[in-house]
């Protein structure tokens, strides 16, 4: 297990019960082979620059411990999602 940090930015639009569908369906890619160690929503912020004519996003930020495969899936979802700005994934161990 690796521990690394994901920061993801949702659409400040989103209605709060979708926005905490997309919270568990992330959360529960990471739990299929990994733990939580952090989740912190830091809620609607605005932007450092205009992404797609979007000037606010909701922040969320995970800290987690998890198998080498599940950044890659957890990316591919992340990229699929309508409702995602932004999202970038950091490994956390050195080499």
């Amino acid at each position: 297990m690796r521990k690394y940090e994901l920061m993801y930015i949702l659409k400040s639009d989103v209605e709060e019960e979708r926005r905490n569908q997309l919270l568990e369906k992330f959360r529960g890619i990471i739990e299929t082979n990994g733990e939580i160690e952090n989740v912190d929503e830091w809620g609607n912020r605005k932007l450092a620059y205009e992404i797609n004519k979007l000037r606010e996003g909701y922040y969320v930020l995970v800290n987690f411990n998890a198998a080498i495969d599940i950044p890659k899936e957890l990316d591919r979802n992340l990229r699929i999602s309508d409702d995602v700005i932004r999202h970038m994934i950091f490994n956390l161990e050195e080499k």
